[in-house]
């Protein structure tokens, strides 16, 4: 340990440790413009400057390490007068857009000149001018105000992994660009905007669209994938005006997708407000005692056998287990919430976790991704890879799909074969996998398809002989939830892809769809749809019951490592539509065998606590490995889910993004 004094103050930190972090240790404010602590130090903007003994001028506290009884001071003359230097030349050149910048009560330059700046300026120049650049549907730029801080630059690079924009020219030319004039093609785009210290970078779609006091921020989780990412909503007159990113070390640090933080605008589009039933044809809006009567009368001409019920992506915790308690109340075992057809073995917890959790994937020195594509499945788990296979130097290879991660990989072949040859020594990442302290494996969902399952047989040898964790990649927040309460068929159930088919050769008479929007064919099966967009679900509906979206009530997910999150209400739901765990209530009512809760709380506490276990080797009987490549669980990144497909945002990330760049996502 290296001691040191700072303002009067010893203090003892490791070595190594720049004095900008040693100060951070006292909780002593150091005013900061290129320095960010999740990216690479630059040292280029010069506001961090302190007076060190024995120094004789200021020195840039983030790119210089402490030694052994250096004297630092923060509050000296000499450092406050640099420090207006500083502020006074950044400013010559910024323009005095702050009444009408995005940026504009959130801004660092604004915070550190009332803080730190003179007050005044001796320059009387011209403002250079700087022609604004294309980055795509998701930035707006205003270059007139870069600081050439070049927080944008390393984020693109560090972190997401596209080396897409930079710096040319030299001196008072330098700009900011992006390399061909196209739209930064990574899914992490969004976090720019929040990392810029000015308003050089600002949210596009929420453009002149509100200030920040003006919005309320209601604490929330993202639930378009199965990470679980921490987001704060900002609502405004019952309207979604943007959502930002939340801190959460264990899961998403401070960076969100571009999906999680663009795809707002879809949840007030297409939205059901009422109940529908189908007559003659044609969906026809009704009172909620007429829906929920037919639901009920339906139910009791139906017997059991001939009933089922699927749980979709999006649905909640409580939603699943009032109509799983609704479904044993009345004798109903064909049930199942693995909608995307992979036959996850739900016997054992371990099962169907990220066992190793997603934190824990900066530790791992070897890692093995099997039947998956992490950019576009889970994304802020892609952004843990990077971050482990830039800095640490981890080995990385896949089997399935060649595909831009973003990092470099071995790529070991496409199909089940190819894990076959290397557990049998064919290749030289098993010596790495052999060697590596802290190996974990990562299943796509591909991989429990039903003509794959032999593959598992050969991931229990790399548990048992290399000690490998194994990590389930879900895609869908509704899974691992739906998993814990056993909504899945009973011991003479029937499972997703027998519903399908019984529903299809007209064995199976009432089908009870929670939050499923897949595009199937349910045959002449009569279709209760319960969910919250006028999508493929409601459209093929005889029934619609018109529930909540994540944003519109306190619910629970569960994300793919096993942690229980909660939703809080940002909004109102629209027209007449009901959370689902109250719908589902209002029916067995109707039926006569109410189900033992009137409030959330008391639905909650029936929620399982369940702990997280340790891993064991899968219970396989095929044994025969499928010659078919894997496939990725995700065809259109963009728009996968009931609400992105409603985004206007979204649309305009397919048409701008992948068309200009030529990506199949």
């Amino acid at each position: 340990m290296v001691k040191l004094i700072i303002d009067d103050v010893e203090v003892e930190v490791e070595p190594g440790t720049s004095i900008l972090n040693a100060c951070g240790e006292l909780a002593k404010e150091i005013p900061v413009f290129c320095y960010h602590p999740r990216l690479k130090v630059a040292g280029n903007c010069r506001m961090c400057l302190v007076e060190v003994e024995k120094s004789s001028k200021p020195v840039a506290s983030c790119a210089t390490a402490v030694y052994e009884g250096m004297v630092v001071r923060t509050k000296t003359p000499m450092v406050d007068k640099a420090r207006k230097g500083v502020l006074e030349l950044l400013l010559i050149n910024h323009p005095l857009d702050c009444p009408i910048c995005d940026q504009g009560g959130e801004c660092d330059l604004q915070d550190i000149t009332l803080n730190y700046g003179s007050g005044n300026s001796r320059y009387d120049f011209s403002k250079r001018a700087v022609s604004d650049k294309y980055m795509g549907p998701f930035i707006k730029t205003v270059m007139n105000r870069c600081i050439h801080c070049t927080r944008c630059v390393r984020f693109a690079t560090d972190v997401a992994g596209v080396q897409e924009i930079g710096t040319s020219g030299r001196g008072e030319n330098t700009e900011i660009i992006s390399y061909l004039g196209k739209a930064i093609s990574s899914e992490l785009s969004g976090n720019m905007i929040d990392i810029c210290p000015v308003g050089a970078l600002t949210n596009k779609p929420y453009a002149f669209h509100g200030r920040p006091w003006e919005l309320q921020g209601i604490d929330s989780i993202d639930v378009l994938d199965a990470v679980g990412s921490n987001i704060r909503i900002d609502v405004r007159d019952q309207q979604v005006m943007r959502i930002m990113p939340r801190l959460n070390e264990a899961i998403n640090e401070e960076w969100i997708s571009d999906k999680t933080r663009f795809s707002y605008d879809g949840l007030a589009c297409q939205r059901l407000d009422k109940p529908y039933i189908r007559k003659d044809g044609k969906l026809t809006a009704c009172s909620w005692d007429e829906a929920i009567t037919l639901v009920c009368q339906k139910i009791v001409e139906t017997k059991p056998h001939e009933m089922a019920a699927l749980a979709g992506d999006l649905a909640d915790q409580e939603g699943m287990l009032a109509l799983r308690m609704l479904l044993d109340s009345m004798g109903v075992d064909n049930r199942d919430c693995r909608v995307d057809g992979a036959m996850l073995p739900y016997e054992h917890r371990s099962h169907y976790l990220f066992n190793s959790t997603i934190k824990n994937i900066e530790d791992a020195d070897a890692v093995l991704l099997i039947g998956c594509n992490p950019r576009y499945e889970a994304t802020m788990v892609n952004a843990r890879l990077h971050k482990s296979a830039i800095n640490n130097h981890c080995k990385i290879a896949l089997i399935g799909e060649a595909v831009d991660l973003t990092y470099p990989y071995i790529h070991l072949g496409d199909t089940a074969s190819a894990l076959d040859e290397l557990i049998r020594g064919s290749h030289s990442f098993l010596d790495i996998l052999r060697n590596a302290k802290n190996p974990i494996v990562i299943l796509g969902t591909s991989c429990f398809m039903q003509d794959q399952l032999g593959l598992l047989n050969l991931v229990n040898r790399l548990f048992q002989e290399y000690s490998c964790q194994v990590n389930i990649l879900h895609t869908a927040a509704a899974r691992v939830g739906g998993l814990d309460i056993s909504f899945v068929p009973k011991e003479n159930g029937k499972n997703f892809n027998q519903i399908i088919d019984s529903a299809r050769n007209g064995s199976l008479k009432l089908l009870y769809l929670l939050n499923v929007d897949i595009d199937e064919s349910y045959g002449d099966a009569f279709i209760i749809y319960q969910g919250h967009h006028g999508d493929i679900g409601a459209s093929r509906a005889d029934v619609v019951l018109p529930g909540s979206a994540f944003s519109e009530k306190n619910a629970t997910y569960v994300n793919m490592e096993g942690v229980v999150q909660k939703t809080n209400q940002a909004l109102l739901p629209p027209g007449d539509a009901k959370e689902d765990w109250k719908i589902i209530r209002a029916i067995s009512e109707k039926l006569g065998n109410p189900l033992p809760f009137n409030t959330l709380a008391q639905l909650q506490n029936l929620l399982p606590q369940l702990a997280k276990p340790d891993f064991e080797q899968f219970n396989v009987t095929e044994t025969k490995l499928s010659n078919e490549p894997f496939k990725t669980a995700v065809v259109n990144y963009y728009m996968r889910d009931v609400i992105s497909r409603h985004s206007v945002n979204m649309a305009n990330a397919i048409s701008e993004i992948v068309d200009e760049n030529c990506r199949v996502v």
